[in-house]
Parts: C-alpha cells; structure tokens; sequence
C-alpha cells in the first residue's frame, strides 16, 4: 500500500518533523491520559475486530506475491483470538508503572542546591520491523507510554493491518489527549524511504531496527542517530561437568525447539569432557527427536555417529531452524573463551551444580544475558518481568538485553536553588 507523494525527502522529512512536535507534547502529558489511551485503544480494536480482520485479509490475499511461507503467513493472519490478545497486550502495557518523571537520585549539596536526576523520554523512535501486526500495536503502545512519539516503517507484508491498527489508535489518541501524530506509520514502501528517515537526526532521536541482520547492519551503516540493536543470536548452552544432566537435556531441548525463529533460541551447544561420552547419545538422540541436525566437532562425531562436520562458520551461525552445533571442551575456561570468541553476545546460559562454576560463567560471559540452569529463551522482556519489549540489545551503550519503557527513556538533571551563585 502506498500514498502518491510529491517528493519521497519532503514526505520523511514532514513525517519527522510532525513526530517531533507530537514528542514535544507528550512529554506534557500525564500518565493517567496515557494510560487510558491505552485502555480505550484496547476497546476500540475489539469493537473494530471486522475492519482489522478485512484488511488483514487483503495482507493474506497478496502474501505468496511476496513469497512468504506458510508458516510467514500463518504469522501474518488475524483472527478474532489474536486482535484478542493485541488488545490485551496494550492493558498489560497500561498496568505498567509511569516510568517519566521517576526521581532516580536526590542529593542536597552544602551550599543548599537540591540536586535531582529525573526520568524523562527519549523522544522520537524511528522503529522498522517485520510483518507481524501486533508488533505494530506493541511498539506504538510501549513508545507512547514510555513519552516517546514513534515513526513505525513496517513491512509490505502487513500494511493493509498495520494501517487499520494505525487508524484506530490515532482516533482514539485526540479524545484522550494524546497527539494523534504521536504514532505514525509510514505509507511508503519504497525502500529508500528507511535511508531518508536515518538522515534526519536533528528530527528523530533514536532508530531501532527488528529483523533480519541484513537490515540491522544497513540500519546501523546509514544512521545518523543512536541506533539500538542486535545484528544476530548465536545464543549458547554449556553442559558443565557437574550437570544434572536430565536437567541438561531438558534446558537444551528447550532452548533449542520451543520456538526456532527466534533470537534467543539456542544455535550451539558446549559440553565438558568429562560428561561427554554419557551425555552426547542422550542428548543427540533427544535432538533427533525433534527433526534436529547436529553438526559437530571430532569429539562429537565420536559420540554422534549422524552428526556432520561443523565448519567455523557454521560455529558463528544464527541458524534460526533444525540446526544445531556442538563442541565439547576442557574446561569452563575453554566453554568462556569459546563463548565469547563465537557467540553474539546475546544470551548464554550454563547448566552446573557448582555455584563457583555458575558464578564464574555469569561474571565472565560477555553477553547482554546470562542464564543460569534455565532456558535461553527466557531473555525476553515480558519473562523478565518488563511488562513488554521493543526489542533486545546487544549493545553496551544505554540499553542492554530486552527493552522496555526504563530502556526507552533517559534522564536529565534539575537542581533546585534560593539564589545560590559561583
């Protein structure tokens, strides 16, 4: 879908400029309104479920065109349940704490200022994503809650969806107070659109990309403001020597096959040799049962007779499907060196019985989450206890691991004086 235009620099440009006034604003606006944007937000997408449903409708129509899977269009499709559980995300999000205006420290000085580091937005969001329509409705209520305007650059795949959700959480956002250019979606699908908007820096404060690492890297090339993000999720478990090892096999199983294409789902697996010989068979054969392929070093091999040769790329790999690798190490030295020399930096988790083992691997892995005799798939923003995610960083600057309304916001110093001068 897409709107005739007279010149693509001016319709970003113009897109910018009416996000950064709306940001102005919100930042005036209470929690109260807010939340009860969301609240009738919620309401309005079920009263209008049929409009949604329509559009989505014409998404699914022209979704082979594009070239999407069947499990691509099962993602994309609507259904009554799922504008169901939409609506429910933006409540959940609406229960969530007011993060804007939090004092985070207060001091008083000797020469009597009161000195205050308070919570504020971080401005316009220039969010770019994949097809899915809800992440259309989660990103616009977790940008507005958190004092945000955002400028949402979906998928084709989705416009027709997008665009109704869009349509309805800005006529509901006047009555309640809220600028309506708080959340827009851009109507262009021409590419360079996303090269125009990364210009704009004076207009949007930061980017954040969400797919595939071709996007993120050129998102993260072209900007021109602070983009947050992860470029891929080669996401490790390691079977320690003191593992329960039943324990082991349920984690990595978990981590692996709960949900493949995603990215904390684990991509590698390190094992101790000194569990090796007992624990390999158990744990290929519990990958085998899932349609899993193993590709693993010599020591593996020896031990999974099916597994194929890993290469050193596919050591580095995001495989995002029924493809593991495995390496069995020396020692927790050799798991931590080999982590951190492949891995993402995303999530890693360690399964052991010796505390001194766990807490050597939590302080040495140098990943946005370390996960402890528990599932990778747990570094999320929900299971946290964020309340709702935009996204995970891997970055070490502002943001790191999932990112919620504290993640969304910086801060900003305001000192209360009675004429005091230097």
């Amino acid at each position: 879908m897409s709107v005739a235009v007279p010149n693509l620099a001016e319709y970003c440009l113009h897109t910018a400029q009416k996000a950064k006034d709306a940001s102005a604003k919100l930042a005036r606006v209470g929690g109260a309104a807010k939340d009860q944007w969301l609240r009738t937000s919620a309401e309005a997408l079920r009263s209008r479920c049929a409009t949604i449903l329509e559009a989505n409708q014409r998404d699914i129509e022209a979704a082979p065109t594009f070239g999407l899977t069947a499990a691509q269009i099962d993602r994309l499709k609507l259904n009554e349940e799922r504008i169901q559980g939409i609506a429910a995300g933006l409540e959940q999000v609406a229960a969530l704490p007011e993060p804007i205006g939090e004092v985070l420290e207060s001091s008083r000085r000797p020469n009597g200022l009161e000195i205050q580091k308070l919570r504020v937005p971080l401005g316009v969001v220039f969010f770019i994503y994949e097809s899915r329509p809800n992440v259309t409705a989660d990103a616009a209520a977790i940008c507005v809650k958190s004092g945000n305007a955002v400028i949402l650059r979906g998928g084709k795949e989705a416009a027709h969806s997008s665009r109704a959700i869009v349509e309805i959480l800005q006529d509901v956002a006047a009555d309640c107070g809220i600028p309506s250019d708080a959340v827009q979606l851009v109507s262009l699908q021409d590419r360079e659109a996303v090269s125009h908007f990364l210009k704009l820096h004076e207009w949007i404060d930061v980017a954040i990309p969400r797919g595939g690492e071709g996007l993120i890297r050129r998102v993260s090339t072209e900007a021109t403001m602070p983009v947050i993000k992860h470029f891929s999720g080669n996401c490790h478990v390691y079977v320690d020597e003191f593992a329960d090892l039943q324990l082991a096999e349920q984690i990595v199983v978990n981590s692996k096959c709960q949900r493949m294409g995603v990215c904390n789902a684990a991509e590698s697996m390190l094992v101790h040799q000194q569990i090796a010989p007992t624990f390999l068979p158990q744990i290929g054969q519990a990958l085998a049962d899932q349609g899993i392929e193993i590709r693993g070093d010599e020591r593996t091999r020896e031990s999974i007779p099916t597994a194929q040769q890993a290469s050193e790329d596919d050591l580095r790999a995001e495989f995002l499907g029924p493809t593991i690798t495995c390496c069995v190490v020396e020692s927790l030295d050799d798991a931590i060196s080999h982590i951190n020399g492949y891995g993402s930096h995303h999530t890693d988790a360690i399964v052991t019985r010796d505390l001194a083992a766990a807490k050597q691997f939590a302080e040495q892995i140098d990943s946005a989450a370390v996960m402890i005799n528990a599932s990778t798939r747990f570094n999320d923003g929900f299971e946290f206890g964020l309340g709702a995610e935009i996204g995970i960083s891997t970055d070490k600057f502002h943001a790191r691991g999932p990112c919620g309304l504290q993640e969304l916001t910086s801060y900003k110093w305001v000192a209360y004086g009675t004429g005091q001068t230097k």
